[in-house]
């Protein structure tokens, strides 16, 4: 099997992180990894199978000098505005994870368990956007239900751990914590949010629009219809929660004709990278501590409306960093890969 040069932009951030560490964890065909940050990082190591890799500063011709073939993004959206295309202008596919691409029309948005063949208009400029990590785990628990039940509408709150903001944002949660034990919140600063994180809920992710909803909430509105090419009727509220890591998310769906719970977990238990977390009753249900890690996306408290025969609600839950990041982002480039990678 042929063996690709990859490399991962922004290696020494977050979701760089967990991409090398996916990279370990999985059988894929590596000729070699480049670790690829700013000038700041550039120098400094990671570690990858027991290896001490340096980190190459990202310039424009770094991508041809390296030979690289496949590029995934994770470093900021003004990084990839200014560096993806040098990378596609020398070969390589770009996985990008930064919501700069993500609704180009000349640039795929792939959810792999949901639109795989999307892939293949990779070649219009080279890059494959990444969703927005609050709609990737989303839409893979949507598209069985759609396939089975035809999706009408959907109203979705979510509960985003700070990670979601970065290193940084999770680092002032934790100093937050401590100011609060040592009986000093109030001295206490924030940065990455626009209120104290600790022991508290911010109705706010990202800056609001003139309709009264976050960027964040438009971006899942207007990714969802590009991942499922489905005008679906979608309302978003998005709270950033006191949680290092997992996403969790209260979803109402409303569908064209009439359902049962157990239908809707019937469907979803053969749903790929879905798992099926919903004894409520014993207290199995998702949560965002025992998601970390994990490259499956929960599912639980799956029932019925108290009102509507053709209204379904269910509690999702998984790693933002892993599947709503790195291994979606990984996953594409396995899925590019199998389908003939630059013959795609």
């Amino acid at each position: 099997m042929k063996q690709y040069n990859v490399a991962v932009v922004g290696a020494s951030g977050a979701v760089g992180e967990e991409i090398l560490r996916i990279f370990e964890e999985i059988d894929f065909p590596l000729a070699k990894l480049v670790p690829m940050a700013s000038s700041r990082s550039a120098g400094n190591t990671v570690e990858f199978r027991g290896n001490e890799l340096v980190i190459k500063e990202l310039t424009e011709t770094v991508f041809d000098e390296e030979e690289i073939e496949i590029a995934l993004f994770s470093a900021g959206g003004s990084v990839s505005a200014k560096f993806a295309p040098f990378a596609a202008a020398a070969g390589a596919v770009v996985i990008d994870n930064t919501s700069h691409y993500r609704m180009d029309e000349e640039v795929p948005l792939v959810v792999p368990e949901v639109n795989p063949e999307d892939i293949r208009e990779w070649k219009k400029k080279g890059i494959i956007a990444n969703p927005n990590c609050s709609t990737i785990q989303m839409v893979q628990a949507l598209k069985p239900l759609d396939d089975a039940f035809d999706l009408l509408r959907v109203d979705v709150s979510t509960y985003q751990a700070t990670s979601g903001a970065g290193k940084a944002a999770m680092e002032e949660l934790v100093q937050q914590m401590q100011d609060f034990f040592a009986f000093r919140l109030d001295e206490s600063e924030h940065n990455k949010f626009p209120h104290q994180i600790a022991l508290n809920l911010i109705p706010q992710i990202d800056v609001f629009t003139d309709n009264g909803y976050t960027k964040e909430e438009i971006k899942m509105v207007n990714e969802t219809k590009k991942i499922m090419h489905k005008a679906v009727e979608l309302s978003a509220t998005c709270v950033r929660v006191p949680v290092l890591r997992g996403h969790s998310e209260a979803i109402t769906m409303t569908f064209d004709g009439a359902l049962s719970a157990a239908e809707a977990r019937e469907v979803l238990s053969k749903a790929p990278n879905i798992v099926i977390q919903d004894e409520p009753q014993e207290g199995v249900y998702p949560m965002p501590a025992a998601c970390i890690d994990r490259n499956e996306t929960f599912v639980g408290r799956i029932r019925s409306d108290l009102y509507r025969d053709n209204m379904l609600h269910m509690w999702v839950v998984a790693d933002n960093l892993r599947v709503g990041a790195a291994t979606n982002a990984v996953r594409i480039a396995q899925k590019w890969v199998e389908m003939g990678g630059a013959d795609v």
